[in-house]
């Protein structure tokens, strides 16, 4: 989860990055806001506050919901689409499809580069401020790069680039 350390910079997302947090924003406001809000209700019918752990764990997702809030509309506010027509296709970008060949391996990995804000490792959504995506940017169809990262050094080759 990155956090935004300034209110007018610019974030660049692509749209499936941006539906994403838009709906990651709609669910926090009309399900896990409520959600939170009845356990603290119901926290308080336990009686004395002062060592009612429920209470506290409440008010603590409660923290968590807010703030969570508060970061994706301030991302929102500050995000505009990658529109497809940026998306490189001659080398590697922000929304770039790209397949790599691990040389030490042998095996392929289809990955999206994307901003930090919509990053995504789980769904081989990498963020371009990674130590992957850092070596990727800008290297073309053809291009062997090495990355470091804290497990060692990777050697890749660039397959194809896409959107």
């Amino acid at each position: 989860m990155q956090v935004m350390e300034r209110d007018s910079e610019e974030i660049v997302l692509t749209s499936t990055g941006r539906r994403h947090i838009e709906s990651e924003l709609e669910r926090l406001v009309t399900v896990e806001r409520h959600e939170v809000t009845d356990r603290i209700r119901d926290a308080i019918s336990f009686g004395d506050l002062t060592e009612n752990a429920e209470y506290e764990a409440a008010k603590t997702a409660q923290a968590f919901v807010e703030g969570r809030i508060l970061d994706l509309k301030r991302i929102l506010s500050n995000a505009r689409e990658l529109t497809e027509a940026e998306v490189p296709t001659d080398q590697v970008g922000l929304g770039s499809m790209v397949t790599v060949r691990d040389l030490d391996f042998e095996d392929e990995w289809t990955l999206t580069l994307v901003s930090p804000f919509e990053a995504d490792p789980d769904k081989d959504r990498i963020s371009d401020h990674s130590p992957v995506g850092q070596a990727l940017k800008g290297h073309k169809v053809g291009d062997s790069i090495e990355v470091k990262t804290p497990g060692g050094v990777t050697h890749y080759e660039i397959v194809q680039i896409g959107k």
